[in-house]
């Protein structure tokens, strides 16, 4: 039986998964594009397939939008990003690119974060940053004036990118940070929900399941690992959301199915065991019940 995890797509991986199934078009990679790239959304589109299968990445990323709109996930939450919003998705989080508009403008960005970071910034710095977080809010909404700044600082990041400069990491580090601080003015606590008790069990429950869900496939183990009873769990999780903490559990289950049989050549009979269901048939169902559809007619779409 294999044992391997979902494959984290590297940026010299992410092409290959973005227009897989496009003509023979590839974008363009510098030599630095494995820690840093960026380019207009409007000069990719085209080329790209929707829905995008789910997926992780070992670089952060991040969109802005300056027209049109899109819709992308962070693990199980879906957001829907417009004008003049930021939407940064950490290294290692699952997600899922939904749609593009037709008539979107923007810019697109991955970078590593050893980049910006090593032994060159404080750590207390990155942690101030919430939109870097991995449990942090990922949308940042702009004014017109901070729109302005940053598209400045895109523009010269997309200029350094394309430049021969032997410095020019450096540059791209500095305006990276400068970015980052304009934005941590618009990453405003107020905007966020205040979390009451039932709250943070959510988040804490919500941030084990992307953990650990290879480990642990029942509300009970997670309630121990969180330290509360599973009555607890239940109640905590159906105040805020509404569901019960078996329906946010086969959230998580269905989500990771859908990038094992995307991302790896596991069987659906070793998917199945990964996922802490022993019998194949009793697994496909429970995929169509919250699908629609069965794990291979998902495999073959």
């Amino acid at each position: 039986m294999k044992v391997e995890q979902v494959p984290l797509l590297t940026a010299a991986g992410l092409a290959a998964h973005h227009f897989l199934a496009v003509s023979e078009w590839q974008p363009e990679n510098l030599p630095i594009h494995d820690i840093f790239h960026v380019n207009r959304l409007e000069q990719y589109i085209d080329h790209m397939l929707f829905p995008l299968p789910p997926h992780r990445k070992t670089v952060h990323d991040f969109i802005f939008l300056t027209g049109g709109s899109t819709g992308r996930s962070k693990g199980l939450d879906g957001f829907l990003v417009e004008e003049n919003t930021f939407f940064f998705l950490p290294a290692y989080h699952i997600t899922t690119h939904e749609f593009m508009s037709a008539d979107v403008t923007g810019f697109y960005c991955h970078f590593d974060l050893d980049l910006v970071f090593r032994n060159f910034v404080p750590l207390h710095v990155l942690q101030a940053l919430p939109f870097l977080q991995f449990t942090g809010n990922p949308l940042v909404h702009v004014s017109a004036a901070t729109r302005t700044t940053a598209l400045a600082i895109l523009d010269r990041l997309e200029a350094e990118y394309h430049s021969d400069a032997p410095d020019k990491l450096d540059i791209i580090r500095a305006y990276l940070l400068a970015l980052f601080a304009e934005l941590k003015r618009h990453a405003n606590p107020a905007e966020k929900p205040v979390l009451n008790s039932a709250g943070r069990i959510l988040e804490l429950y919500k941030n084990a399941l992307t953990q650990h869900i290879y480990e642990m496939q029942t509300v009970a183990a997670y309630a121990g690992h969180l330290a509360v009873s599973p009555n607890h769990l239940n109640k905590c999780v159906k105040a805020i959301t509404g569901k019960s903490a078996q329906s946010i559990l086969d959230d998580m289950l269905v989500l990771e199915t859908k990038t094992l049989l995307k991302q790896t050549d596991l069987t659906i009979n070793e998917i199945s065991y990964k996922l802490g269901k022993s019998d194949q048939s009793s697994f496909s169902r429970f995929f169509r019940s919250q699908t629609g559809s069965t794990p291979k007619e998902y495999k073959r779409s």
